[in-house]
């Protein structure tokens, strides 16, 4: 009988130590679903201030400036580049819309009389101030004020009301929906400027073939 009972004592304490390390070696152990990192894990707010960069303020009124002026060239070319691609999100709102969009491309794809008034009073400009003698200059005053300017200015009015009437009435044909309103005033004062100076840039060319991308 003693035998027995020592034996059970004795069995007792040499499982005792296995038993109270199990639990300690669990709780070491990572949560299921969850790797091991070996160090806790980091707060939300330490994480945000890592992924944020410095900034570092202007030492003077100076670079201070200059940091504006670098940040406002930056996005004044953004704003271009994204004018050119014929993104509407850059562009000011007289120009934005299917209806506008239309009036540029049917003034950009035909050559206009209307698009040669600025270029043709140049050239009558230059003819004045050319030095001449004085009866070869009465003649060419006479032909530059009571010929060619007035068919000039004859000819841009006509192609100016001819140009409103024609966009606003086919803008009405395919945009029933929208809002018609200043559209054939738009495409006439797009009509009067040089192809190269006109904003938004020209996508089409003459003829309606769309504008081959820059290299």
């Amino acid at each position: 009988m003693r035998s027995r009972y020592a034996y059970d004592v004795f069995r007792r304490r040499s499982e005792t130590p296995a038993e109270e390390a199990a639990p300690a070696a669990s709780s070491e152990q990572p949560k299921s679903g969850t790797p091991g990192k070996g160090r806790p894990t980091p707060k939300r707010r330490e994480a945000e201030g890592r992924r944020r960069q410095p900034v570092t303020a202007p030492a003077n009124r100076k670079e201070a400036y200059r940091q504006m002026r670098a940040r406002q060239q930056a996005e004044r070319a953004r704003v271009r580049e994204g004018i050119a691609r014929g993104d509407e999100r850059y562009m000011p709102a007289r120009d934005k819309g299917p209806v506008r969009r239309f009036a540029r491309d049917w003034v950009d794809s035909r050559r206009l009389v209307s698009q040669y008034f600025l270029p043709f009073s140049l050239v009558i400009l230059l003819a004045t101030w050319i030095p001449l003698e004085p009866q070869l200059r009465a003649y060419v005053y006479f032909a530059v004020i009571t010929i060619a300017w007035p068919l000039m200015m004859v000819g841009v009015l006509f192609t100016s009301v001819w140009v409103a009437w024609r966009v606003k009435r086919v803008a009405a044909e395919k945009f029933p929906d929208e809002n018609l309103r200043g559209v054939g005033f738009y495409a006439a004062m797009r009509a009067l400027q040089i192809r190269r100076l006109r904003f938004p840039p020209p996508t089409v060319l003459p003829g309606g073939k769309p504008v081959p991308p820059k290299k």
